[in-house]
C-alpha cells in the first residue's frame, strides 16, 4: 500500500510574441523566443503550440538555411504572385494582400512541438519560423504550452 500517491500537476502557459516586420515578406527564426517561453513555463514534458494570430502570416518548421528561404520566396511568388493585384477578387475590397492570404494557407497557421526533458523535441535541423506575407504592421504569434 502506498502512503503517498504520485500526483502530476498539469501546467498551462500562454504568451503572445509581437512582430512588426518592415518588409512585405520575411521569414524570422523564432526558435529562441519559443525556447525562452518554454523555460519560463517550467514544463518538462508536454506540448508547445505556436500559431500565427493573423491571416496573412504563418508559423512553420524547417531548416534555417538562407538558400531554402530564397527558394520558398520564389516558389510562393510563382504560386500566388503579388502583382497584378487586380487578378484577385479579394483585392476588390480595397486590400492588396490576397496573395498573402494564399501564401499563409500554403505555409500553415501553426506548429505543435513535443517537449521532452524540458527541451523542444526537434528532428535534425528543425527550427520554428514566423512567415510574414503582408508586413509593415504589428502582428502576434501565440505560444501555448501545456504539460507537467
Amino acid at each position: 500500500m502506498r502512503k503517498h500517491a504520485d500526483v502530476s500537476i498539469m501546467k498551462s502557459y500562454r504568451k503572445e510574441l509581437w512582430f512588426e516586420i518592415a518588409a512585405r515578406r520575411a521569414f524570422v527564426n523564432i526558435t529562441p523566443e519559443v525556447e525562452a517561453c518554454l523555460a519560463e513555463s517550467g514544463v518538462r514534458e508536454g506540448l508547445a503550440l505556436v500559431n500565427a494570430m493573423h491571416i496573412t502570416a504563418s508559423v512553420f518548421i524547417n531548416d534555417d538555411e538562407r538558400g531554402l528561404h530564397q527558394d520558398y520566396e520564389k516558389w510562393l511568388e510563382s504560386l500566388a504572385p503579388h502583382e497584378p493585384t487586380s487578378q484577385y477578387l479579394h483585392n476588390r475590397t480595397g486590400e492588396d494582400n490576397a496573395d498573402a492570404h494564399l501564401k499563409r494557407q500554403i505555409m500553415g497557421r501553426e506548429v505543435v512541438v513535443a517537449i521532452t526533458k524540458g527541451k523542444l523535441d526537434f528532428g535534425p535541423w528543425e527550427q520554428i519560423f514566423y512567415g510574414e506575407f503582408d508586413g509593415r504592421r504589428k502582428k502576434r504569434v501565440l505560444v501555448k504550452i501545456i504539460g507537467e
